[in-house]
């Protein structure tokens, strides 16, 4: 629609808080409602013409349509058109075109309701490129108004994982800082490839309120499990498929079999029970270097100090 935003009870800006059915935005349309009630009256000129020829070749349909013209408010929205009890009343009515008027009002009646635009579901106004007073045209994008606190997060998944995703899966999805984890359900899969990256893109629905539209999110999905393994840092696997272990305060190399690997982390096996594990890359490390456990060094300090 075109016309002049005109003001509203809260003002049409980034930010702004509307409820469902709340309106948004108005636009004036005075010339509009006055050739719409002009279009009504002459409906109504065209029913009242023909009520003398109804009485007389309709007489049982009469007070139909005596009632019906009664009932017609130009300010209000037009009654529906009354059914006809015969073929003959059909044809009479259609002849005078009064079913061609009352749909070409219907019409103007759905466009007149599009000056005003309500809120189809609560939420915020995140952009607003329009001002009251401003000029609106036919096209002309008004703003970005989104629901807030459900959203969905698209994620690209290697296509050989693409038999393991599947629809309703419960997905933790992280922050980058790592300080909030949220639980999203993956709603749907999209049945193509990206040719470029052969990634499948999965959409994730998630529902929080400290959750932010831009916000960005790691997703972490459950492709398989594997018993028996140990999440490490990847820095800790050494060349060979090879990660250090401790043996009487002595540095050793075992061989493991790494299963998974992420940007951070690696899912290895074939790691013997009660092994110990270093958790921390220590420079020149090499087999057969002698060590010292870091609690021990620290109750070893702690004895010093109280003696």
């Amino acid at each position: 629609m075109q016309g002049v935003l005109k003001s509203g009870s809260k003002l049409f800006k980034p930010g702004q808080s509307y409820r469902q059915g709340e309106t948004l935005l108005r636009l004036d349309s005075q010339e509009f409602q006055a050739s719409m009630q002009a279009q009504k009256s002459s409906f109504v000129n065209q029913i009242t013409a023909l009520l003398r020829d109804l009485r007389l070749d309709f007489a049982d349909s009469f007070p139909k349509w005596e009632r019906y013209v009664n009932s017609i408010d130009v300010d209000s929205a037009l009654p529906e058109f009354p059914k006809m009890d015969s073929e003959q009343e059909r044809y009479f009515i259609t002849g005078r075109n009064l079913q061609s008027s009352y749909y070409n009002i219907k019409n103007l009646e759905q466009r007149f309701a599009k000056y005003r635009v309500t809120a189809p579901f609560t939420g915020i106004l995140t952009e607003a490129t329009v001002t009251e007073g401003t000029l609106v045209r036919n096209g002309q994008k008004l703003g970005e108004f989104i629901a807030t606190g459900s959203y969905e997060l698209p994620v690209a998944v290697n296509k050989s994982y693409a038999n393991l995703l599947q629809v309703g899966k419960s997905v933790d999805l992280k922050n980058l800082d790592d300080s909030k984890i949220y639980e999203g359900r993956i709603v749907r899969i999209n049945g193509n490839i990206d040719q470029s990256s052969q990634t499948i893109i999965a959409y994730i629905a998630v529902s929080d309120s400290n959750l932010r539209e831009g916000m960005y999110l790691e997703a972490q999905l459950n492709a398989r499990s594997e018993e028996n393994a140990v999440e490490i840092n990847r820095n800790l696997l050494q060349a060979n498929d090879q990660v250090f272990v401790v043996k009487d305060t002595i540095l050793d190399l075992i061989n493991v079999n790494p299963v998974y690997f992420s940007e951070t982390k690696a899912v290895v096996k074939d790691i013997p029970n009660n092994t110990l594990l270093v958790s921390k890359t220590v420079p020149g490390a090499y087999a057969g270097m002698r060590v010292q456990i870091y609690k021990e060094a620290q109750s070893s300090q702690a004895q010093q100090l109280n003696n």
